[in-house]
Parts: C-alpha cells; structure tokens; sequence
C-alpha cells in the first residue's frame, strides 16, 4: 500500500522550491520506487531515512492520490517512526 501524509507549509529553501510539501511512503521500497516511477518522480528524489520517503508537490500528491495512494495523518506517520525504531532495537 502506499500512503501520502498531510500537505504542509514550508519555507522554499536551495533544494526545495515549493511552499509545501508532504511525504510518500509504502509498506516496501519495491512498491515505494514502483509507484514513484508511475506518478513521474525520479529516483534520486528518494530519502532513505528511518521512514524511507518521497517528498510531494501538492500536485504529485493529488496525483498520488488519483492513482490509489491512501490519505493518512500525523499520528500514523508517528506510529510507523516508533515502529522502524523498535524494529531496529
């Protein structure tokens, strides 16, 4: 599955250019870089944090989303955090 988290404001800086922006996860970097390449987003564009992302425009999110991506909240974004953290434990 694929999630996009809340669209939120941020301060356009040297390597990002938008004034909001959101993350793209999924439940295997397989399925994460597939998707990715299906809404345009180019592989370098991968952070491979504790929560391996994409970040979003507003429209590449909207683009997710029409393509099957499922909306989640602050609180899930969380809860995975504390999951990859216990994981590694």
């Amino acid at each position: 599955m694929i999630y996009v988290d809340t669209l939120k404001a941020c301060t356009p800086n040297k390597g990002w250019r938008w004034n909001s922006s959101c993350h793209m996860f999924a439940d295997s970097l397989e399925e994460l870089h597939e998707f990715a390449d299906k809404i345009g987003m180019k592989r370098q564009w991968f952070q491979n944090t504790k929560l391996p992302h994409y970040d979003l425009t507003a429209t590449r999110r909207q683009l997710a989303v029409r393509n099957g991506a499922l909306e989640v909240g602050t609180a899930w974004v969380k809860q995975r955090l504390k999951a990859a953290r216990n994981a590694k434990d």
